[in-house]
């Protein structure tokens, strides 16, 4: 008997080619497209609505001759993920809302409808790849690995995915370079074949970030300071012989507070940015470009500086908190004192960095070997060893 696999069709060519490869290979698949966003406000123009994704879903599945279904999660993924994501803009973070929706919606709500059908696995088009191997104790351990086209690698947005989850997850792309998957389909003659690749927030799409938030989020004009690259704010004080003490200053965001700076400009709500952030500042008449090395959200301020290399958009270290912490091979999972080395990133493509986790009580430190540019709190750190994810966390600082 043939194992069934629901494959989530989004109107792409990779989760399109991801049926194809599985039918292929023998599965029963379903297709199934999900609905998970209504509203249009904020959505810039010009962009697919999901309603035109659900027709080039459709169309893939008939030339595939596999059934098709769809499901409307849209009240849950409000809840779990834009609410979340409303949320941490509004208390200063920056949140990644694609690695929320993977955790909660593909990998959970779809799951749970995919066993309406009987489904043994789901899968999705995700340019990443899956191993398993059994441990001394029987028990079967899985691994979350990148996919092998460098640049296309989407695991960091799974980096909140459990064991369980990976269990009855098939990533039948992510073996493939992207230009091979769309010879598959363009040889197939699926009507995804040359279709753009979907950018934006996962599921809602490429968005006006101000007028996307300020449906729950309401504009604040509020001051825009200049900190020049030499102010005492980035003069650090180490301290002797305490590495855990030395981390937690490395660790801690700049304060400008109490800094003299200029004004500069005025922005709409200091919510509506982020650190490394250029565009939108519209401030003019500077030796060279400004970005945003931090948000004050209690006080409505944002401190800019000149220049890519500014010293506000550099740290040498970030902090998790222990209940941030998540590990997708618990095996590996370190306990208070221990030091390890791993490739880390902290956004989607960014190339991996090499660091030190130290594990302390209070949480996780990750120590660079090079200072990062654009560590923001909210974001995911994921860490590797080598093509391996083995863990992720929340950026406290």
């Amino acid at each position: 008997m043939k194992k069934r696999v629901v494959v989530g069709l989004s109107g792409g060519v990779d989760s399109s080619v991801a049926a194809y490869l599985l039918k292929k290979q023998g599965y029963d698949v379903i297709g199934m497209f999900m609905i998970n966003w209504h509203e249009t406000t904020g959505t810039l123009s010009g962009d697919c609505p999901w309603n035109d994704d659900l027709i080039f879903a459709e169309l893939v599945a008939r030339k595939l001759d596999i059934p098709f279904h769809t499901v409307d999660f849209s009240e849950e993924y409000g809840k779990r993920v834009v609410d979340y994501m409303f949320s941490e803009y509004e208390n200063g973070r920056t949140p990644n809302p694609d690695v929320l929706c993977n955790r909660e919606v593909k990998f959970d709500l779809f799951v749970d409808a995919a066993r309406r059908f009987d489904a043994e696995f789901v899968a999705t088009g995700h340019y990443c790849r899956k191993d398993e191997f059994t441990d001394a104790d029987g028990t079967t351990v899985y691994r979350l690995l990148a996919g092998s086209d460098p640049n296309k690698d989407q695991s960091y947005f799974l980096c909140q995915l459990s064991q369980k989850q990976l269990s009855n997850a098939l990533f039948p792309v992510g073996h493939l370079l992207k230009p091979e998957v769309r010879k598959i389909a363009d040889e197939l003659g699926l009507a995804t074949a040359q279709r753009k690749d979907s950018q934006g927030v996962c599921f809602v799409g490429k968005i006006d970030l101000p007028v996307f938030l300020q449906q729950k989020i309401k504009s604040r004009e509020g001051k825009i300071i200049e900190i020049p690259a030499d102010s005492a704010a980035y003069t650090i004080n180490i301290a002797d012989n305490d590495w855990h003490e030395t981390l937690k200053i490395y660790s801690t965001p700049y304060s400008y507070r109490e800094v003299k700076g200029r004004m500069v400009g005025h922005h709409q709500g200091a919510h509506f940015l982020t650190i490394g952030q250029r565009k939108g500042l519209n401030v003019g008449g500077m030796a060279k470009p400004l970005f945003v090395i931090a948000t004050d959200v209690e006080n409505n301020v944002v401190y800019t500086g000149q220049g890519d290399d500014h010293p506000g958009l550099y740290r040498k270290a970030l902090f998790i908190k222990n209940e941030d912490i998540h590990w997708i091979r618990r095996d590996l999972t370190m306990k208070a004192g221990e030091q390890r080395d791993f490739l880390v990133r902290i956004r989607y493509r960014q190339p991996l960095q090499k660091a030190t986790l130290y594990r302390f009580d209070d949480g996780l430190y990750i120590y660079f070997e090079k200072p990062q540019r654009g560590i923001t709190a909210g974001q995911f750190a994921a860490w590797y060893d080598g093509e391996e994810l083995c863990g992720s966390g929340v950026i406290n600082g």
